[in-house]
């Protein structure tokens, strides 16, 4: 079978398990939570996206994997490692809020960046080595958990609290 076709199955099986967890066992939480709550345990999340430096590592990736590509995903992930700890640590306050906006925004758009220059790069799977996990199950997640923050940001700061076991609208 084709490696390739084994890698793209990899990738949507993850989406669809981590869509599940996330519809079963994570939104069903966090929605009753007020905002910063329900931000908290997802931005710490995405402070391990300090992995994605691992591009940078000879060794860990195959030599063929493209020096464009590995430099702009592993940056790209520390960046948003970065911001995601500043949101979190600002997290109580207005700024944030902002601050989480454009972590959310960069760590979004990030990792689709990297989708879009690992496919038009000509990406073959067996060049990221040891990293295969990163976009074979860590990508899916992180862009679920991305959705999710968006729509507690979106959400109204009091339409999530809960009184007396019932969640007000």
């Amino acid at each position: 079978m084709n490696t390739q076709l084994l890698f793209f199955i990899s990738v949507a099986f993850s989406f669809v398990a981590w869509g599940i967890v996330s519809g079963l066992y994570i939104w069903p939480a966090l929605r009753v939570r007020p905002r910063a709550e329900a931000l908290r345990p997802l931005l710490l999340l995405n402070s391990f996206r300090f992995l994605g430096l691992a591009f940078l590592v000879p060794g860990v990736v195959s030599p063929d994997l493209p020096s464009a590509f590995a430099h702009a995903a592993g940056f790209g992930d520390f960046i948003a490692a970065i911001l995601a700890l500043v949101s979190l640590l600002s997290l109580e306050s207005s700024a944030g809020v902002v601050m989480t906006w454009i972590f959310n925004i960069w760590g979004a758009a990030d990792l689709l960046n990297a989708f879009y220059h690992g496919n038009h790069a000509g990406l073959q799977a067996g060049q990221l080595g040891a990293l295969y996990f990163i976009p074979a199950f860590g990508v899916p997640l992180f862009l679920i958990v991305h959705g999710l923050v968006f729509r507690i940001l979106l959400q109204s700061r009091d339409q999530t609290v809960v009184r007396e076991g019932r969640l007000t609208a």
